[in-house]
């Protein structure tokens, strides 16, 4: 009795704080897709607020699924736990057990299909320049992991951009800060750019893999063990 009840705690302290993030996220998700506006004016006065954040605006619904499916999972834990509720203990069960698997296979995906993905540009030659969100995107991506496209300079070669300017994106040119000609550019491409980075972190990354992924492993076995227990 003195660990099931230990368990019930750990359980609800675990969820309820699943339960918070994901109602925080889904407020904010909330805010962007109502008021965009308001939210850049926030932005703005924020002093040494890093321009990352800006993204935010473009992502509202998003913020609006991933909080819902938080806060949804949270309380299923919780109160299932509270409850002594089997079919919510069950519920959660099936809901980290799918968000495993789901992780799992999109590991070997990417680990599989890494080249398709690498050759699989995105259509920058077509947007960037025109369409204002997409080139926002890209110009934060590029400032942040210090590249130039998908691949590399040869992706804006006939961009709106680059035939109306003349010129490529400055984060293209490690010499020139205002205007990026093709004599200039010596940026790798983002993709190659992201590949480094992981690389450079994966002893973090693979670490914040396998804790998460016991976290998880951990939920579903104290939530069969609690379900196992309703009643006794």
């Amino acid at each position: 009795m003195c660990c099931k009840g230990f368990l019930k705690i750990m359980m609800f302290v675990f969820n309820g704080v699943i339960f918070l993030a994901g109602a925080a996220i889904l407020a904010v998700g909330i805010w962007v897709a109502v008021d965009r506006v308001s939210l850049l004016g926030f932005l703005e006065h924020i002093e040494d607020a890093p321009p990352e954040l800006a993204q935010l605006a473009n992502i509202g619904y998003l913020l609006i699924g991933v909080g819902a499916f938080l806060t949804l999972v949270g309380f299923l834990g919780c109160c299932g736990a509270v409850k002594e509720s089997k079919c919510m203990l069950l519920s959660f069960f099936t809901v980290v057990l799918i968000i495993f698997l789901v992780e799992v296979a999109a590991g070997v995906v990417l680990f599989v299909f890494e080249p398709l993905v690498r050759s699989d540009a995105p259509s920058i030659e077509d947007n960037y320049g025109i369409d204002e969100s997409f080139t926002s995107v890209w110009n934060s991506t590029m400032n942040e992991l210090k590249c130039c496209g998908y691949n590399n300079y040869t992706d804006f070669m006939d961009s709106p951009f680059v035939s109306t300017t003349s010129s490529y994106p400055v984060t293209c040119c490690t010499t020139s800060y205002f205007f990026c000609t093709k004599d200039a550019l010596s940026v790798v491409g983002c993709f190659q750019a992201l590949v480094n980075l992981i690389e450079d972190n994966a002893v973090l990354l693979a670490g914040v893999a396998l804790g998460i992924a016991a976290l998880e492993i951990a939920a579903m076995v104290v939530s069969m063990i609690l379900y196992k227990n309703v009643g006794k």
